[in-house]
Order: C-alpha cells, then sequence, then structure tokens
C-alpha cells in the first residue's frame, strides 16, 4: 500500500498538522520541528507534544508514516569547529524532540564540505555526527535525504550515502530518503522504463532497499545531471507523468511515507488523488 502526503505547515503549531494532512486527502506527512531557518527554537511545551499524538490517533496516523525535516542551517561534515558543533547541538535536539513528539524518523541532508576537506573525511564526519546523536537518544532514526550535488553538498552520489551507512555504529537506526528532483539532478535516469529500472537496480546494488525509510516525490525542473535542485509539480517536469505512474505500481515503495514538497500547496490534494490512483489501478 502506498502511504503518499505532504510536507504541511506548523504555523498554527505542531498539534495541528495532523488535522491539515488529513485535510489534503494524505496517508502520510512531514513536518518541521522548529524553525528550519533558525539556530535556535522555543521548546515545544508538553501539552502541544500531548495534543500532537492525540491528533495523530484522531486523524489515523502512526509514526511509521510521519517523516519529519531538520532544519536547513545543519552541516554535520562542516570544516569549521564552531558551525560543527552548533550543528550537532541542533541535530541532537532535533532528535530530542522527535522523542518528545513520539516520532521515531528524522530526515537531513547529510552536510557540506565546502571545498575544505576531501570528500570521504567530511562523509566520515557526518558519520561520527550521526553516532553521536544516536549514542545520546533512543527510538529515532537518522533517515539520510539524498541531495542534488549542487555546490560542495554530498549525498548525490548512491555511494555517498552507502558509506555513510558503513560508518554508522547502529545500523537500525539509520536509513535513506530519496528525493526524486534531487536523483533525477545528481544523474540518475528515470525518464524511461528501462533506465527506471536500472537506476532502482544499482540502488539496490549499493545501498539495498531495506535502508529506503520514505521518498520525497517532486518533478524536477531541470534535466539529467543538471546537479540543480529545482521541483515542479508532479508531471510538469523532467520526469513526468510515465515515472510517478511506474514509482506508484512499484511494490518496493509500499509501507513508507512518499512526501510531496512539490512547489504549489493548491495542488497537493489533485496530486495526492492523482497518485493515489495510479498505486489503485
Amino acid at each position: 500500500m502506498k502511504y503518499i502526503g505532504a510536507h504541511v505547515s506548523t504555523q498554527g503549531g505542531v498539534a495541528a498538522t495532523p488535522a491539515l494532512a488529513s485535510g489534503l486527502g494524505a496517508k502520510a506527512f512531514a513536518l518541521f520541528t522548529r524553525n528550519p531557518s533558525r539556530w535556535k527554537s522555543p521548546v515545544i511545551p508538553d501539552s502541544e507534544a500531548a495534543l500532537f499524538r492525540e491528533n495523530c490517533a484522531k486523524y489515523g496516523y502512526v509514526p511509521d508514516f510521519i517523516l519529519p525535516h531538520d532544519s536547513f542551517l545543519i552541516n554535520l561534515g562542516s570544516p569549521d569547529a564552531q558551525k560543527l558543533a552548533m550543528s550537532r547541538a541542533a541535530f541532537l535536539d532535533e532528535f530530542r524532540r522527535c522523542e518528545q513528539l513520539g516520532l521515531t524518523m528524522l530526515n537531513f541532508h547529510p552536510g557540506s564540505h565546502l571545498n575544505l576537506m576531501e570528500e570521504d573525511d567530511c562523509l566520515k564526519r557526518i558519520a561520527e555526527s550521526v553516532n553521536m546523536t544516536l549514542a545520546d537518544t533512543s527510538g529515532v532514526t537518522a533517515v539520510i535525504e539524498s541531495t542534488a550535488g549542487q555546490g560542495s553538498n554530498l549525498g548525490y552520489r548512491f555511494e555517498h550515502l552507502a558509506r555513510i551507512i558503513e560508518l554508522v555504529d547502529d545500523k537500525q537506526r539509520v536509513g535513506v530518503c530519496v528525493d526524486t528532483c534531487h536523483s533525477l539532478a545528481a544523474g540518475y535516469d528515470f525518464t524511461s522504463p528501462e533506465a527506471y529500472e536500472a537506476s532502482w537496480r544499482e540502488f539496490d546494488d549499493i545501498i539495498g532497499f531495506s535502508y529506503l525509510r520514505g521518498m520525497h516525490l517532486n518533478d524536477s525542473r531541470k534535466g539529467v545531471g543538471s546537479k540543480v535542485d529545482r521541483h515542479a509539480p508532479i508531471g510538469e517536469g523532467a520526469l513526468g507523468r510515465e515515472f510517478f505512474t511506474m514509482l506508484m505500481r512499484d511494490k518496493r515503495m509500499d509501507g513508507i511515507p512518499l512526501i510531496l514538497e512539490t512547489p504549489d500547496e493548491l495542488l497537493w490534494p489533485a496530486e495526492i488523488e492523482w497518485l493515489s490512483g495510479q498505486a489503485a489501478d
């Protein structure tokens, strides 16, 4: 079964997000548990966290299909000692918020070397950061997001993700979220049935489907290998509707959160309905 949803706003507080997701017709959702553009955010009151858990139960959402996203400022591979310390502290705070809310996953961008260190040294630092956080928390899985390869960002090659997983001590608490726009931009072609199968075969050979914890469903305004992260509505970009039809009929993507981050929120109900229809055909 496909669990399709979207990244909903927390403007009304985290407790309001299950109702927002339900209003979209979503079976899954994503959220920020804190302001993604600030290093520090107010704590979540225990009453708000309790109401979030109550509303999740009310609207039928379980943690397996809720994929929170961390702050955009965090760089777990930073070559700058101060920024690394700030990133690690913020990442730990993100995990503790997930624990408080009863959530079991946190999606994050792996990090950037800023052209100041070797790629593998940066990947080792990212894994070290993850290990530190996992050691101080419990019950929350670190879900590494595939990236588009802009600038000095790592995570755009399946090998990058596999290397981080290799270096993480607790393999039960690490996984991957494939962003469809990012991976196309990074050079993985999904635009024909043959290319689709070849790219997923490569994913399985290098990482393994056992580590796939979720996906971000985005069409791409730019083509294969562009290294440009520009999301487009479903069917209005370089991936096209055929790709999403193949994806919705692919049993390997059953039972994980499939989250829209397409740019027009007004289209989300129609996109969820269309994707759900493809899965049901």
